[in-house]
């Protein structure tokens, strides 16, 4: 084999850049289970998989029944030593976070966390995973829980469309039901059955661990077999998979939804992953559809204008595999969509792919699989991935080698031999006749020794922060200003997101494709942001083409030209997003409790518009929008990556240094006045299958003293070990999901708790959710609950801040906010401190005050 040589640019005049082998160890267990260790010191931080080789297709005599995505749910309901209720608890006291999926082919749980915890987090993991009880007294509760996951599956389009294309492109292979299976099927599956499958399917010759981080091997090779150890081997036997027979022409379905815009998925089938050709396939999907200067998004967005959204993608796992292309787009542009999408594919099919193409494909490749080793938790997947495919750790190495020996024709050749018009297989979603909408100097630098980031403030007064870390080829970018919500009345709402989607579409020097292709060309993706009260941009892209980006990130910063035909576009797609939002029941709920929370106030407002506000923001307001925020003083741009720090404050002075300095905006703004009684709002959806009870209060900036306080009752009431999950999910079996969450802003914030459920116990889940809040007024966080909250909230912190992207992104907005770069270092310290007293005071403070109540009910 040949080192893998995928370049960040041909004209770089760089050494090529490698993706590493594997240095990871694969071990047996005595009684036949498999364990890969990967060890990684770079943070204190495991990630702990644990994998079961079965999911939808292997269900047997279930197949359709979702019984794999069944025993997922019952796996977390108890063991020979713990409770329900034991599980969470105990991996929350360890700072881990603890969660599992279903697919297909697979069922994996997983747990992340602090690495000096690891061995209580392994404990849970192997108990759940090979002594599950599988409780009779949990089986129905958990059963209506699920029936509630299929309910909102029902109400949500994507998950509609998934199965959709999934049931129409496949007859024969059981990937043709949903991994959650058919409500008329998963009614019919007992206690005993789901503990039968579980006790056939989780055998050690089915069974495999991967942990990955800081550790030392043989210890977690002796704790493993001393519990996954002794899990006795069973006769085991995959059932047979039919062969799907060849299609012999198009498929099409076209169904109505409850729905604003037409979604909509193209697909071919292709071969699996092993095939010679699924190189070049994926070499394909990216050319068409990934990324600004994809062919997709470029001719049928951009110039044809016919669609909001479009991408495309190859899916090839080891059973079956699918080409799709998708994209949302206004009802009339359906059919027009995919005629354009056909003769696109023809064209390649005719003229073939460019090297250029080509290029930009394997870069933008190799820098997504970067990406993976940025954190454990990627690590880990990656190796439990190759593993249960092909058994080869280095098989994302070798199939990037592969990549490699991809020619244009190649590319192709695979085009014209899969993505016939005979094999092509059409689905929809379609509003219905009356959801459908409208027609058409030299910097100083000043170092933390402590965070290992240097902060510089160029003459400007743009702040830049810059932290070295080499251990992966990537580097990335993020440059934010003070905007969003406060700079918004009612009648210019939506002008922060509005400009923020245009910014890309090109400059006095440069075009939209421009931009796109030459950061996207070396394996890069540029990216614009809206929040609250933030907006910018921000790149990642590989160590090579660092210079190439800051031109770019700059020139837009200072030079954006927002052309009109370009907003137009962006109006329509937001408007779409705005019709989209208001049939959606969570969504629904949220944006009326935010309007009565604060009704004069721009925080009220969506960041994404109105149908009202939108059509009236011309050009010159977006740019002069951004010309009053897109200033020194009011930004902070983050360089976090393979970098020399000296190196890059240079030569950010140096791009940067004409920004205009502007001014510091939204310090002071006036008080709102305080709410003065309760207020109830409901709303009714047609055509949806599940109600929503969301329970807001007012609260506090964000840097206000009381922030670390509601962060830790936000984890206390959030996660799988929270009281309201514990309460109104597990004992009651009331709701899927239940929550708290925060909007917090520059001087105003808001908190508030929701439920989604059965429209018929609505009433009754309204009244717990108020109950639990009443004891958090009253007995707030009880000493040991705390505890394990702030456990599990350090290690979440961090596990987030693994990676650059997500390092560079939260500490930028920290020093924009006045927080400073190092505020969540900070925070963790005062966190640990809080007493039980005063959280339970700020519950008093926050949640006995005046409330709003916002229902969405079906009609």
């Amino acid at each position: 084999m040949h080192d893998q040589k995928i370049t960040a640019s041909e004209s770089s005049g760089q050494s090529p850049l490698l993706f590493p082998p594997s240095k990871a160890s694969v071990h047996m267990l005595s009684n036949g289970i498999t364990v890969i260790l990967k060890a990684d010191h770079a943070a204190p931080v495991v990630s702990l998989q644990a994998w079961c080789e079965t999911g939808s297709i292997h269900e047997g005599d279930w197949l359709g029944a979702g019984i794999s995505h069944f025993l997922e749910h019952m796996i977390f309901k108890g063991t020979e030593r713990r409770s329900t209720a034991d599980i969470p608890q105990d991996v929350q006291a360890a700072g881990g976070s603890m969660n599992a999926y279903t697919s297909f082919d697979r069922t994996v749980y997983y747990i992340d966390g602090p690495s000096d915890q690891w061995k209580p987090c392994l404990d849970v993991l192997t108990d759940i995973v090979t002594k599950a009880a599988v409780p009779e007294e949990e089986f129905a509760q958990e059963q209506e829980v699920i029936r509630r996951e299929i309910a909102m599956g029902n109400d949500d389009p994507d998950s509609t469309l998934s199965e959709l294309l999934f049931s129409t492109a496949f007859v024969s292979h059981p990937c043709k039901y949903p991994v959650i299976g058919h409500r008329r099927l998963f009614d019919r599956v007992s206690r005993d059955a789901l503990y039968q499958y579980y006790k056939n399917r989780y055998s050690p010759e089915n069974l495999f661990f991967v942990v990955a981080g800081d550790i030392e091997g043989d210890d977690i090779l002796t704790f493993l077999e001393q519990s996954a150890g002794k899990l006795q081997a069973q006769p085991f036997q995959d059932p047979a998979l039919p062969v799907e027979p060849r299609q012999t022409g198009r498929r099409v379905v076209h169904r109505p939804f409850a729905t604003a815009v037409t979604s909509m998925g193209m697909a071919w089938r292709i071969p699996t992953l092993d095939h010679p050709d699924s190189p070049a396939l994926d070499i394909l999907a990216s050319i068409l559809g990934e990324g600004r200067s994809s062919r997709l998004y470029r001719e049928i967005r951009e110039e044809k204008k016919l669609v909001h959204g479009i991408d495309a993608y190859s899916y090839a796992p080891k059973f079956a595999g699918v080409f799709v292309i998708s994209a949302e787009c206004e009802p009339e542009n359906r059919d027009p969509t995919i005629d354009a999408v056909v003769d696109l594919v023809r064209d390649v099919q005719d003229a073939g792919v460019t090297e250029e193409d080509m290029q930009k494909a394997c870069s933008r490749i190799l820098a997504t699989q970067f990406s993976t080793l940025s954190t454990v938790s990627g690590q880990a997947s990656d190796l439990g991935s190759n593993w249960h495919e092909t058994r080869n750790l280095d098989f994302t190495r070798d199939y990037l080698q592969a990549l490699q020996d991809v020619s244009p024709d190649d590319v192709r050749e695979v085009a014209r031999k899969y993505l016939v018009d005979s094999g092509l297989s059409i689905v929809s979603l379609n509003p219905m006749a009356d959801e459908a909408g409208p027609s058409p100097s030299a910097p100083t630098i000043t170092s933390s020794k402590k965070s290992e980031i240097q902060k510089t403030e160029l003459a400007n007064g743009l702040t830049l922060l810059v932290h070295e870390n080499r251990k992966t080829p990537l580097v990335s970018i993020a440059s934010t200003f003070r905007a969003g919500l406060p700079g918004e009345t009612r009648e210019t709402n939506g002008i922060s997101q509005l400009c923020a989607r245009t910014l890309l579409k090109g400059t006095t020097a440069l075009s939209a494709d421009e931009i796109s292709s030459r950061i996207e060309s070396a394996g890069g993706s540029i990216r614009f942001s809206a929040g609250n009260n933030s907006m910018g941009i921000g790149a990642r892209v590989l160590r090579p083409d660092l210079s190439n980006a800051l031109e770019i990130l700059s020139d837009v910063a200072m030079n954006a030209s927002h052309p009109e035909d370009a907003l137009n576009r962006e109006r329509e797609v937001q408007l779409a997003s705005v019709r989209e939002n208001a049939r959606q029941p969570f969504p629904t709920a949220v944006r009326q409790l935010r309007e009565s929370l604060f009704p004069d106030s721009s925080f009220g407002l969506s960041r994404f518009g109105s149908k009202e506000s939108l059509p009236s923001i011309t050009r010159e307001a977006v740019k002069a929008f951004r010309e009053q925020h897109f200033g020194g003083k009011n930004g902070v741009i983050t360089v976090f990556g393979d970098v020399d720090a000296v190196e890059v404050s240079d030569e950010v002075a140096a791009r940067f240094g004409g920004l205009p300095v502007g001014e510091s905006r939204y310090r002071e703004v006036s008080p709102i006045p305080p709410l003065r009684e309760n207020s109830v709002l409901e709303t009714r959806l047609a055509e949806k299958e599940q109600a929503v009870i969301t329970i807001g209060f007012r609260t506090c900036a964000l840097d206000h003293a009381d922030t670390d306080a509601l962060e830790v009752i936000d984890e206390a009431c959030s996660d799988m070990a929270s009281r309201l999950f514990a309460r109104i999910r597990e004992e009651l079996g009331l709701a899927y999901y239940v929550g708290t969450s925060q909007f917090p802003g520059l001087h105003d914030g808001a908190f508030y708790f929701y439920v989604g459920t059965d429209p018929a116990r609505a009433n009754e889940a309204e009244k717990e959710l108020i109950g639990q809040i009443e004891s958090l007024v009253t007995e707030g966080v009880p000493e040991d609950e705390l505890a394990r909250v702030k456990a599990a909230y350090r290690g979440k912190t961090l596990l987030e801040l693994q990676s650059n992207g997500a390092y560079a992104q939260t500490t930028g907005l920290d020093e924009l906010f006045g927080l400073g770069f190092d505020h969540y270092q900070k925070s963790l310290a005062t966190i640990e401190s809080l007493e039980a007293e005063s959280v339970r005071s700020v519950c008093e403070k926050y949640f006995a005050a005046p409330h709003v109540i916002s229902r969405v009910l079906p009609e």
